[in-house]
């Protein structure tokens, strides 16, 4: 074999070695999590259902658990999370600047963010449009609402999008900017604006929760963009990443596989090869994260898969009343897919 070959290979196999031999390593922000013992979490300001405290303090909703899983796979511990509220236009600089560890914040997925700001999506924990809510009347339409006036957040995809369709439709809209998501409600609900425009998530939670009367409030049907909402975290550590990446996804294809916050434990000696190997029965699938083998069974007695997470905090028989939909499993119609635990 020829000299410089032998130094090739010799590199190759070099190379080889060393990547096996970091994948499993926890990565330096799981190691200031485990010294701090905490979690640092960047949430809404109060978005009901995804994020939002209550008059004691605690926090709850969709993003929230997804805080409450990782620090429950991570510290054994789903209560060692520490929730800071940001705006839509703080949210990055907190994330990137090392403020909070993961943003968990109904934050969509765009090709700008996602290439720009040095930050990672995890994946949708929840797929949206944006929408108009109006006082009910004679509109019914988005179509309909030419001239209106607009309130509309700062900082934020939705702001754009509000742009983009009344340029599209010749609408001449008038957008009524607002830093805090509670100035651009309270500004529509006083009658300030003709029309509210965010998420249609979103827009459900704002008339469940802050309008005086929800009846008299109509979201349209239509639907301006797509909005895959998910949690981030900074570029450059991928364990961490991969840590809240397969979160999700373990929370997603336990729903699949019928895995619940109730039967987990019971669960763990089932026949199926995927279900033991999912809870560590069969397989250390935590080696390779830098986690213990118990690590997902902890975070779906925590939650509860992501259906229930989902009924829990949005679904029908909450006061948000939102139908399963495009946040279905993806055999049900829906597109929650789950990459393999394998």
């Amino acid at each position: 074999m020829k000299k410089h070959a032998r130094t090739v290979i010799g590199a190759v196999l070099a190379t080889a070695g060393l990547l096996a031999g970091t994948s499993a390593m926890a990565g330096k922000t799981l190691d200031q999590i485990k010294q701090r013992g905490q979690i640092v979490c960047g949430v809404n300001t109060g978005l009901a259902g995804f994020s939002a405290a209550d008059s004691s303090g605690n926090w709850s909703g969709l993003d929230v658990d997804h805080c409450r899983a990782v620090a429950a796979a991570v510290l054994s511990d789903a209560n060692k999370v520490k929730y800071v509220p940001l705006t839509a236009q703080q949210r990055f600089t907190a994330l990137q600047s090392g403020e909070v560890d993961v943003l968990a914040r109904n934050t969509t997925n765009t090709l700008n963010r996602d290439a720009s700001l040095g930050l990672h999506f995890i994946g949708a924990n929840y797929y949206d449009g944006q929408g108009f809510m109006v006082p009910k009347g004679k509109i019914t339409s988005a179509k309909q609402l030419k001239g209106a006036t607009v309130c509309v957040q700062s900082g934020t995809t939705t702001e754009k999008n509000l742009t983009d369709f009344s340029r599209a439709n010749k609408l001449n809209l008038k957008p009524v900017v607002f830093e805090k998501v509670e100035a651009a409600t309270g500004a529509y609900f006083s009658g300030r604006c003709q029309a509210y425009t965010t998420d249609a998530s979103g827009l459900a939670s704002v008339r469940a929760k802050e309008a005086k009367d929800p009846a008299a409030h109509l979201v349209l049907p239509d639907l301006i963009s797509k909005e895959p909402l998910g949690p981030m975290v900074r570029r450059g550590d991928d364990e961490w990443f991969a840590i809240n990446k397969w979160v999700l996804n373990g929370l997603i294809e336990a729903e699949e596989y019928g895995i619940t916050q109730a039967n987990v434990d019971q669960m763990k000696s089932s026949d199926n090869p995927q279900v033991g190997r999912m809870l560590g029965a069969t397989e250390d699938l935590g080696k390779h994260l830098g986690l213990d083998k118990e690590w997902l069974a902890r975070a779906i007695k925590t939650t509860g898969n992501y259906g229930e997470m989902f009924e829990r905090n949005v679904g029908p028989k909450t006061a948000i009343n939102l139908p399963r939909g495009l946040n279905n499993q993806w055999n049900k119609g829906g597109l929650m897919y789950a990459a393999p635990l394998r």
